[in-house]
Parts: C-alpha cells; structure tokens; sequence
C-alpha cells in the first residue's frame, strides 16, 4: 500500500514557521526583536479568533441586542474588540501601506476596552521599527492561518510557545551569554512540585514572562486545586518582558500584581510589606555592579545580615526573598553553584541562614538545562518554618517532623534525558520521584519511605555543615563510589571561566595573568 505523502508545509511546528517568516525581517530589526514582533501579531489573532468564536455564541443565542456588550465577553475571559482591532479589519488591510500605524491602534484600542490588559500592549512599536509594510503584511498572512492551532489551544499555551522558543533560537545564535534567560518548564514544574502551591500568596522577584506563575497554577489545575485560592505578585526590569508578562497573564485569566510599571527589584522594590507563602524565582546569576557601593547599605531586607557585597548580587536576590517570606513560607529558586561555598561576606550571610534553620534543602542539577549557559545551576529550597507541625491541604492532613537541624542535599547531575540533541531536561518520572524524595523526608514517618542514597540523596546534620565551614556543595555530604567524582572541578572550572572573561576583556590582558589564574585554582599549567 503506498504511503500517503506528507505536506511538508503542514509538519513544520507552527514556532519554526514563525522564526523562518520573521528571519525575512533581518536587516530592518533586530533577531532579539523577533519575539516582540510576533507575540503582539500572535495576540491580535488570539483575541480576535476568540472574539469572533463568542460573538458567534451570542448571535446563536439570539441575544443580538448584546453582540457589542463588553460584559457578555469580559464574563467569558474573552478581549472586547472595538472594529479596528478586530483580526478581520487588519487582514483586510494587511496590503496597505500604514498596516504598521493599523497594527499599532489595533493594540491601543483593545488596552483601552480592556482594563486586565492595562500597561500590557506595545505603544506605537511597530511605526518605531521602520518595518516594511510588506513584510510585516506577509506575517500577518502567515498568522492568520493558524485558526486550527488556536482551536485547540485548550491550555491558552500559544504566547508562551513561541516567546520560549524564539527566546532559545536567539540565544543559540548568538552564542551562550547573549540571549535572555529564562527557567525552561521542566526547572519549573520540578520546584512546584516539591513547594507545592496550592493555596497562598506567591511570589517572583524577577518574573520575566511569568512562567513561574503559569506554571504554578497548572500545577494547582493538575491536582485538583483551585486556582482562586492563589494569588500572585511579581515585578519586572525590562519593560517589553513586562508588558509580555501581562500580556501572557491576562491571556490566561490570571490576576496578577506586578506593579504599576516595570522597575529595579533592588532599588523600586513595588512589594516592600509583602510576605509570600511561596516564592518560585530564577535571579540572573552572578550579577555585578547591582548597586553602588553606599547604596541600599542598610536596606530593612538585610536586618540580621551583612550587607550582601556589589560584586555580586547572588546573596542580595536570596535575602530580598527571605525578607519576604510568610511565618510558613517556602521559596524555590535557582543560583550559580558558586553561592554554595563564596566565602567573606557571602559566607556569613550562609552561615547564619544555616544557623536559622532556614536552609531546607540544595540540590544541584544538570549541565546544559539551559539554552543560555552550559553550567550546572543548584536549587535551593528555604523554609520559613522547619518545626514539626499539621498543615491541612485540599482536605489531606499532612504531618511534618523537626527537621531545623536538619539540610536535605540531592545530586541530580546524571538524571537528565537528552533534549533537542546537546541539551537535557527531566522526565515527569524523575520530577515525581525527586518530590517523593524530598516530601518523605520532610514527613512524619520518614525513616521508612525515606533513607539515604549513595550518588543521589543525603540528609545532613547542621553540626556537620559547620564542621565543614558551613558549605553547601553536596559532593562534601553525599557518598560517591569515586570520590573524584563531586561539584568542586565544575565548580573551579566555573570559576575560571568567569576570571578568564574579565582579564580578557582588558586591553593588557596577558599570558602571565592567564597562567597565575589557572595557578590560583590550583592548576599548574603550560600555554
């Protein structure tokens, strides 16, 4: 029987098309401004496709009277549309030489209508651009095909598909370091299942497109919790990530308070009374310079540490997010593996987040998880409240043990599967199994589900840390068959890397100055 020939056109993922058409723009923007391009294009044909798909619905319910009642959409997490921004209208115009100024109205017309979507559209970006009338036309005639795509978007996923996947095209094209981060789904979904947030405040301190928040409240859907008892805060520094985090949130139904404008978490803190049961975040690592050195000095979110230093803003994230933890409150978040064992100031905030009890557990997780940066990351998981108590949640008691003298350290390095050939991600088996770990180990009756496991998991007596100068490189508690085999080369390496950077960046970098950091790390090498 002979096969049926595939329309190649047709296989081709609706992410890869877009990237292709938008590749045809190169020379008048910017490949980083690809997604911003498209994503606003994407809205106008979700919201019109699901404007007109409502209005149908109101017609057939012989309620025309209503067709152009905001209400009647609003009830239906649906956008009102006035004319000129409905898809129709800018496909009809799509030829027209002012489709950028159409294109632009259409998007104040509709934030204007919709007051969820407030601060969250472009303004006059498309007229700004100088993109060509034709060009941006034959875009608008690629997207306009993708009804069926829209037809069964149940999950209303499609702005974060192609915001994630353009954000990981460029940041392969450009090379690791240059593109954008941001906390692939498998990294996320791994820190809401063992915080679990189902009912609470949550909270990002740097939330980017808010797929910490998209994410969590799958999460709540996936276990049969209601979405109404979450309640999400989060804040932004770039505007155009900003607006797309509003944007994504909306699409979804998901109130969330980012702030009235996006701003500096460090220096316009838009949260500052705000205690979150659950923070979920991934900081940008190693940041420097992140403030001056006499400013922020004695800012209330440092009360009881050392004033983290301006070299790098790893432990200034980790106590903006303590400062803001509820009385029950646990936080999930990823950082550099250099934050385990940085000595002087750091070393001392650690300490004495160690010392507090406030450290529950570290787990270090696999190279190449990121499109951006090839480097193992850690996450930490803090706890505001390590005491035995009861929590009730969806009408399951749950009875948790004294673990304040107690750190929970997992070695994830070799549970990742191949992802898109040179990177890797985990499979919901090894998420499921990794939250049982750490979850039976929190619970009363943990000395039957759970046990230590050479090469995998270990809990660690405070007193034990200290022995060790209050390090949280996992390979110094866990046993290994090879001792050679621990987080301290990657950990040099990762260190070398970022010396090597910096003395090459300055104009009388040297042979010398190259060899004496590979002699500081403990290498004696030849170049």
């Amino acid at each position: 029987m002979a096969k049926k020939a595939t329309n190649k056109k047709d296989a081709i993922p609706m992410e890869e098309m877009l990237w292709k058409a938008c590749d045809a723009l190169r020379g008048s923007i910017e490949p980083s401004e690809y997604k911003h391009v498209v994503l606003s294009l994407i809205f106008l044909k979700y919201a019109g496709f699901h404007f007109e798909k409502r209005r149908q619905e109101i017609i057939a319910a012989g309620q025309e009277a209503f067709v152009d009642n905001v209400a009647f959409y609003t009830a239906k997490n649906v956008f009102y549309l006035p004319e000129t921004a409905r898809w129709s209208y800018l496909k009809e115009n799509a030829k027209q030489n002012d489709i950028t100024l159409k294109v632009d109205k259409a998007l104040s017309d509709i934030e204007k209508e919709n007051k969820s979507l407030a601060g969250a559209l472009p303004n006059n970006y498309y007229s700004s651009l100088g993109i060509e009338a034709e060009k941006l036309g034959s875009l608008i005639d690629k997207i306009d095909g993708f009804d069926s795509i829209l037809e069964n978007d149940k999950e209303n996923d499609i702005i974060g598909r192609v915001y994630e996947y353009f954000l990981s095209k460029f940041a392969i094209k450009e090379g690791k370091g240059k593109g954008e981060f941001y906390t692939p789904k498998t990294i996320v979904n791994l820190i809401a299942e063992m915080i679990e947030p189902y009912a609470g405040i949550i909270y990002d301190p740097c939330c980017g497109s808010g797929g910490m928040f998209v994410q969590s409240l799958k999460f709540v859907q996936n276990h049969n919790g209601n979405r109404r008892n979450v309640s999400v805060y989060g804040q932004e520094f770039t505007k155009t990530t900003y607006k797309l985090a509003k944007m994504n949130l909306a699409i979804r139904g998901i109130a969330a308070n980012l702030g009235d404008y996006a701003a500096n978490t460090f220096t316009d803190d838009r949260h500052k009374d705000l205690k979150a049961d659950f923070i979920m975040a991934n900081p940008p690592f190693n940041q420097k310079d992140w403030r001056a050195d006499n400013q922020l000095t004695d800012d209330p979110r440092w009360q009881g540490y050392d004033t983290p230093p301006t070299s790098n803003a790893n432990y200034g994230w980790i106590l903006n997010m303590v400062s803001k933890l509820s009385s029950n409150g646990v936080a999930g978040f990823i950082l550099a593996n250099g934050a385990l064992s940085a000595d002087g100031t750091e070393g001392a905030i650690r300490r004495k987040m160690i010392e507090k009890g406030l450290v529950e557990a570290i787990l270090i997780l696999p190279n190449n998880l990121f499109y951006s940066t090839d480097i193992s990351v850690t996450l930490w998981i803090l706890n505001a409240n390590k005491k035995a108590r009861i929590v009730k949640r969806n009408g399951e008691e749950i009875k948790y043990r004294d673990r304040e003298k107690e750190v929970l350290f997992m070695d994830l390095r070799k549970r990742g599967i191949p992802f898109e050939k040179k990177y890797v991600q985990f499979s919901p088996e090894t998420i499921a199994e990794v939250a049982a770990t750490y979850h039976n180990w929190q619970r009363e009756g943990y000395t039957e589900k759970y046990s230590d496991v050479p090469e995998y998991c270990k809990s660690v007596h405070v007193s034990d840390i200290a022995e060790k100068g209050f390090s949280l490189v996992p390979s110094k508690y866990i046993e290994f068959a090879n001792n050679d085999e621990n987080i301290d080369f990657g950990e040099k390496m990762y260190e070398l890397q970022t010396q090597l950077s910096d003395i090459l960046k300055e104009e009388d970098s040297s042979r010398n100055a190259v060899l004496n950091v590979f002699k500081e790390l403990g290498y004696e090498i030849k170049l």
